[in-house]
């Protein structure tokens, strides 16, 4: 890019955010990147079994959701713009139509259901952090998958601006989203496949 110096999310400049620096912000692939109230937070990409993990569960949701709402991974999601908050849930349910429609990241406002899966890295943030956060920015389902054997999921429903706990699963859960049930094997998620018959 003529004219601009590129710098690396290692190298930005100390000042807080605003939507525009987060905007003009070089793609970093090898990162995770996140903004909470104006400061970056940068950390690894997940390490492959988790990234299995969360594509699995992006997918079971995906195929059970009602025909109006798509399950994505991996996707910018906007809870505060001053001082400037950005999320990415490892998973998060949205309209279909606004996803047709391709935005480059989601406000909260759109985001009906948001799913962490633990990890060691980011226990605390997801159990705490963005629990306070997506209660507050008004996301109606938060479910937390926990990886340590064995596999579970605890979902958050929001009631009165506080999310209360709608259930605790381990094995197979039998959830329910927009008026449809979902199934989930939690103990899917993480074994390998079985082998195809010849």
């Amino acid at each position: 890019m003529v004219g601009r110096r590129r710098m690396s999310v290692m190298e930005w400049p100390h000042d807080l955010l605003s939507f525009d620096d987060w905007i003009n912000l070089p793609e970093t692939p090898e990162y995770q990147v996140e903004v909470v109230e104006g400061v970056l937070h940068v950390a690894p990409r997940p390490m492959l079994f988790h990234q299995r993990v969360v594509y699995r569960l992006t997918s079971l949701m995906d195929e059970q959701l009602p025909d109006d709402w798509t399950a994505l991974n991996e996707v910018e999601m906007v809870l505060c713009e001053a001082p400037l908050t950005v999320r990415v849930p490892d998973v998060l349910v949205a309209p279909d139509s606004l996803v047709e429609a391709n935005p480059p990241r989601l406000d909260a406002g759109d985001v009906r259901l948001a799913v962490e899966v633990l990890s060691e890295g980011t226990r605390r943030t997801d159990q705490v952090t963005k629990f306070s956060e997506y209660a507050e920015a008004g996301i109606e389902h938060y479910w937390i998958v926990d990886l340590d054997s064995p596999v579970s999921m605890i979902t958050y429903r929001l009631v009165d601006g506080d999310y209360e706990n709608f259930g605790e699963f381990s094995g197979v859960a039998e959830l329910e989203f927009a008026g449809s049930p979902i199934t989930i094997d939690l103990n899917a998620l993480t074994t390998r496949r079985a082998q195809r018959p010849e």
